[in-house]
């Protein structure tokens, strides 16, 4: 997700792209720990997608 479409996301969306987004990841990393992913750059590619939703979603607590 890009920094734009969080912005204009609700909460709600947020909060419902944070769930699949850290269940992408984990499902990323155990197929990892089998087999080498083709492009493990994906991993971190999830990894900052979950963190730039989650700071958007504890900006708007603390606003």
């Amino acid at each position: 997700m890009k920094q734009s479409e969080i912005k204009d996301a609700s909460t709600a969306e947020l909060q419902e792209a944070l769930v699949d987004s850290r269940k992408a990841y984990v499902d990323l990393k155990m197929a990892h720990t089998i087999s080498p992913l083709e492009n493990p750059i994906q991993l971190r590619t999830h990894k900052r997608a979950i963190a730039r939703i989650a700071t958007e979603l504890t900006k708007r607590e603390v606003q």
